[in-house]
């Protein structure tokens, strides 16, 4: 879901008069069009989202080693949350930085590249219990702000949707719709919405929190048997073309739990 801008000017196109000159009195005269598929980014904060494949036989000794670790991490920049998933993808980990700008992240990564306790205590030992590393840059979207969950011991649920290419001029009003329609009844807690800016575009994450992973099926339960809901949801999967759900439990150092 990028956001995109672009503009041109379309001459009008005059008879028997197709000289350059014609042509640039024509542009001379026409308004730009500015296209663009949803409101500008304006916030410079944005959120890298990591998820780590775990060898089946480490996952145990990879999470003991980032519990007793992540300090050497979190001294660099701000950990939002880190998750294991539970249901949705086995021994995975999931994890959310924030960052100021671009320039910060990269001062970031290369003051870990210089970090001996970094690279000897954590990285060193970590890289070779994992089989797989991939991270998103996501903002916010517009109409979203990043919350706190109302209590702690709940259970977490990243849902991603894979919209169709058009961007939030096209689908954004059914999405946010259709999220609304969840969170203000409460049959969720929506902590944030994100849209993608690098990584596979027009894909939007919605992080929710539930009291429990029963408590988050009773809502679904009584979510299907509301109208205002039904309605919204049917109105954004005709923008829609895959969805996948994790349900996930926060570790023991993770900010957001």
């Amino acid at each position: 879901m990028g956001n995109f801008s672009s503009s041109r000017v379309v001459p009008e196109r005059i008879a028997g008069r197709h000289s350059g000159s014609a042509w640039r009195s024509a542009a001379a005269v026409q308004p730009s069009a500015h296209l663009a598929t949803g409101p500008q980014q304006e916030q410079r904060t944005f959120y890298e989202f990591r998820t780590y494949s775990i060898r089946p036989d480490q996952n145990s000794a990879f999470l003991k080693l980032t519990n007793e670790k992540i300090h050497l991490r979190t001294a660099h920049s701000q950990l939002i949350g880190y998750w294991t998933v539970e249901y949705g993808g086995l021994n995975k980990v999931f994890h959310i930085w924030q960052y100021d700008s671009y320039s910060q992240r990269a001062a970031v990564r290369a003051a870990l590249a210089q970090d001996p306790s970094w690279i000897s205590e954590y990285i060193s030992k970590a890289l070779p219990l994992l089989t797989a590393q991939d991270n998103e840059v996501l903002y916010l979207v517009p109409w979203s702000r990043l919350k706190s969950p109302p209590q702690q011991g709940g259970v977490f649920e990243l849902v991603t949707f894979q919209m169709r290419p058009g961007g939030p001029a096209v689908w954004g009003g059914a999405f946010q719709a259709a999220m609304s329609a969840h969170d203000a009844p409460g049959y969720g807690k929506l902590l944030g919405a994100f849209h993608s800016e690098f990584g596979l575009l027009n894909r939007v994450h919605a992080l929710w929190w539930f009291e429990s992973a029963d408590h988050r099926a009773e809502c679904r339960h009584r979510a299907h048997t509301d109208a205002r809901v039904v309605a919204a949801v049917r109105n954004s999967v005709a923008h829609l073309d895959s969805q996948r759900n994790q349900l996930m439990f926060p570790c023991p150092f993770s900010p957001m739990k």
